[in-house]
């Protein structure tokens, strides 16, 4: 860096990178750019290409207006643009690109080529650039509309080319720009492929409904609610429509929120706390999925406060919000289906557990061992055997899964029962099960406390250690259905699914295609057979769709399907006797993480007699 003091213009191609440094972060960015362009250009059909991840290649190709020879000159230019005139038209903006600098920043950082031509001219026009530099500007034969095709992103910047994922990080990137925009304009047709496979194809001039059940399947379709339509109010100023998920839905993030303003996907801090208020309280970090729609006049919204455009700003957002409010009530007071079976009341899960385990304390906890728990076996027992000795064996022998027994549909008696574990190297010397809660959780008292035990995150985390433990044996055992299930996915999902099918095989599952984005399933991992098994495969693929691929160690795979097996096979709301919630506590202890669930939240709260006196001021 000169530090002589003299203020200079940056020559224009080093201006031209350093925007493109705003405008195109990855691959995904430069598509949703091309995108916005071919849709003012009220494109009918738009098909777009891409290869490694669009590292090597992103084309897009529609059947819009197109451009004349020196409009497609101009248009390399930074700042040209014909969507706005003068500073007034910012007020007011009704199209998705407006700034005139998504083309020459992409060009800049790019081998990039340009096709385009309208409908009215004889012949097409081709400009060729090199990393900014305009190598070829020539006539030629095309369809009316216009082409692109980036090549070699970040070819002449290795800087920011280092900054760039693997293959699958960036396809995922596009595939999400593409459903989006694709999502926003369900009248357009849309195509996708990958590495030259097809991946998406959608008809113009498709129905909201349509379109949503053609990129996320028809299952997640019939699991939403209309939002708006009807009910909106004819002179309102925000008009807000969509689909959002029936309460009791089991998505547990954001992946599949849509939110979508005038058309263009943004979001707002105004709108989630809106969706929020609105919206049924859910467990832990729950989010509904929801594909919404939020529609007022250009003016009274600023779509130029984000270089991406990914955010906007509200002229009137208490207005904003009390539409979204309104058009969400309204949606959630109509009465349920009569298809749609009514939701069992869970006990809580484990990210309601809400205080943490305090710190290791040997000596002032019993629920802290000084090494993980390796229970000692008596000599009469078998080696392979995993429970204490029959002296306690309707509490303890073990079973495939805590939900096995048939006991356990039982309540719990009035009178509490004393149980102590066989090894004195336990994480506690013995416990007292006290009662289970209307709530769920079990009351549990020992030599040195009192304990509060989440149930479903002990459930957890016993199947998530059990799987784990038949993977490194190899020895998973599978339960064939007597009757296979279906699930159909989205193609991401799908393609997803495809690509973790022979960690699922070890694992015990037995799938096949069965048409498009649709798998059969023969059969499931023995350890949580009970478990219906579409929605099993469907809560697992959510799951790997919103961890994405990660880098290192092989066994991550496995872990993660183990703990999103566990997840849903430790989900049903059930009464123990106090057998069964002893032979429950037993299996705990004897797993070699019994304080947390395998997503490291809270399984069980300790508190001890001193602090118990502490509060009591004895």
């Amino acid at each position: 860096m000169t530090r002589d003091g003299h203020v200079r213009l940056l020559p224009i191609h080093v201006a031209n990178k350093i925007a493109a440094g705003e405008v195109v972060e990855r691959p995904a960015a430069a598509l949703k750019e091309l995108l916005e362009n071919a849709l003012d250009a009220h494109a009918q059909r738009i098909d777009v290409a891409v290869t490694a991840g669009g590292k090597k290649l992103v084309s897009v190709r529609d059947d819009g207006c197109g451009m004349n020879r020196e409009d497609a000159l101009m248009s390399l230019e930074r700042q040209a643009t014909s969507k706005i005139r003068d500073v007034d038209d910012i007020e007011r903006i009704d199209t998705l690109g407006f700034r005139g600098e998504a083309i020459p920043s992409i060009a800049a950082v790019s081998r990039f080529t340009l096709v385009t031509r309208t409908h009215d001219a004889d012949e097409a026009t081709r400009i060729r650039v090199n990393a900014g530099v305009v190598a070829e500007a020539t006539a030629c034969g095309a369809p009316p509309g216009t082409t692109v095709e980036v090549r070699d992103l970040f070819c002449n910047v290795p800087a920011r080319q280092k900054f760039l994922r693997s293959f699958a990080t960036e396809e995922e990137h596009v595939r999400t720009a593409f459903v989006n925009h694709a999502l926003a304009h369900p009248d357009v047709g849309f195509s996708l492929t990958i590495d030259g496979r097809e991946t998406y194809r959608f008809a113009p001039n498709a129905t909201l409904e349509e379109r949503v059940a053609d990129l996320f399947g028809v299952d997640f379709a019939a699991s939403l609610l209309s939002v708006g339509g009807c009910a909106q109010k004819p002179d309102a100023r925000v008009s807000v429509h969509g689909y959002v998920e029936r309460p009791g839905g089991v998505h547990t993030a954001r992946h599949d929120q849509f939110v979508f303003v005038n058309g263009r996907p943004a979001s707002a801090p105004i709108i989630a706390r809106a969706i929020k208020e609105a919206y049924p309280a859910r467990q832990a970090d729950a989010r509904p999925a929801m594909i919404l729609f939020v529609d007022l006049p250009p003016a009274e919204v600023d779509v130029n406060v984000h270089p991406a455009k990914r955010e906007v700003r509200f002229r009137h957002p208490l207005d904003v919000k009390n539409a979204i409010v309104e058009a969400f009530s309204a949606a959630l007071a109509a009465p349920p289906s009569p298809v749609a079976p009514p939701s069992p009341v869970a006990p809580p899960s484990a990210d309601a557990a809400g205080t943490s385990i305090p710190p290791p304390s040997p000596a002032g906890n019993p629920f802290l061992a000084q090494a993980p728990f390796q229970p000692t076996l008596p000599r009469a027992t078998a080696p392979e055997r995993e429970m204490p000795p029959p002296a306690r064996e309707t509490a303890a022998t073990a079973s495939v899964a805590p939900s096995a027994s048939a006991a356990d549909d039982v309540p719990p008696p009035n009178e509490p029962a004393d149980f102590a574990l066989q090894s004195p190297a336990g994480p506690w010397r013995y416990f007292k099960f006290l009662a289970q809660t209307d709530s769920g959780y079990f009351l549990l008292e020992t030599d040195a406390g009192v304990v509060t035990l989440n149930p479903i995150a002990a459930q957890e985390r016993i199947t998530y250690e059990k799987l784990l433990k038949r993977d490194a044996e190899g020895r998973a055992a599978s339960q064939p259905l007597l009757i296979p299930e279906t699930a159909q996915f989205s193609p991401l999902e799908s393609a997803r699914l495809k690509s973790f099918l022979p960690v699922l095989e070890k694992q015990g599952f037995a799938l096949e295609e069965f048409g498009r984005d649709t798998w059969k399933i023969d059969a499931v991992p023995a350890i949580v057979a009970e478990t219906g098994a579409a929605k099993l495969l469907s809560s697992i693929v959510y799951d790997l769709t919103e961890n994405g691929a990660r880098r290192g160690g092989g066994a991550w795979r496995e872990e993660l399907i183990a703990r999103s097996l566990a997840r849903s096979f430790a989900g049903a709301s059930r009464k123990f006797t106090a057998e069964g919630a002893a032979k429950l506590v037993e299996e705990l202890a004897r797993t070699t993480m019994p304080y947390v669930c395998p997503r490291g939240k809270p399984v069980m709260i300790f508190v001890s007699n001193r602090e118990l006196e502490r509060k009591f001021s004895r």
